[in-house]
């Protein structure tokens, strides 16, 4: 598991991995992400990397097994994920604008509170992920195995789960407009607590 560095700057988050700062008290914030995109596609595998609060732009992050990672409050615009491996990763209050997770095997991730802008997390497998509190708009889940997933007290706008695996989803409090869950278990899924 990826070991907690505080910031050099004593403000209390995590410094980023190779370096003794946070991303808001590096010289160059722009130029760490830069450092991380490259130091992620340049391995096939990433264990124990912390990239807390990096913007990352236009990388391309696919085929890459992640194992133990901190990216809270990163964000992500046009991003690639497709057929990547990831255990036990933090996106908490992240942005993910136009990117794709589609054919990838997600489990035991956290987007509690993030933004999801016109994503794709179709054909993949996305067990036990925590959804929780976050905003989901104009994204696709379609052909997917969400087992276990939460998505308690989330927004979700024009977005489809057709022809999903729901069990034991939980969509409590979820406040949900245009949303397909066409050809999907819904009847496994969880949508209210029964008194």
């Amino acid at each position: 598991m990826f070991v907690i560095v505080p910031c050099a700057a004593g403000c209390g988050h995590p410094a980023i991995s190779g370096s003794n700062t946070c991303a808001s008290h590096a010289v160059n914030s722009r130029g760490e992400a830069e450092r991380i995109g490259k130091y992620i596609t340049e391995r096939e595998v990433i264990k124990d990397l912390s990239a807390c609060g990096l913007h990352f732009d236009s990388m391309d992050f696919s085929y890459r097994k992640f194992y133990s990672c901190n990216f809270s409050g990163a964000s992500f615009s046009m991003c690639l994920f497709t057929k990547s491996r990831m255990r036990i990763l933090f996106f908490d209050f992240c942005t993910f604008k136009n990117c794709d997770f589609s054919g990838s095997d997600l489990e035991f991730l956290s987007f509690a509170g993030s933004s999801i802008s016109n994503c794709t997390f179709e054909g993949s497998s996305l067990i036990h992920i925590n959804y929780g509190g976050s905003l989901i708009t104009d994204t696709t889940f379609d052909n997917s195995d969400l087992y276990n997933s939460r998505f308690i007290n989330a927004d979700i706008t024009n977005s489809d789960f057709k022809n999903c695996n729901l069990k034991r989803n939980y969509f409590i409090k979820t406040r949900q407009e245009n949303v397909s869950f066409k050809a999907s278990n819904t009847n496994d899924a969880i949508f209210e607590i029964e008194e």
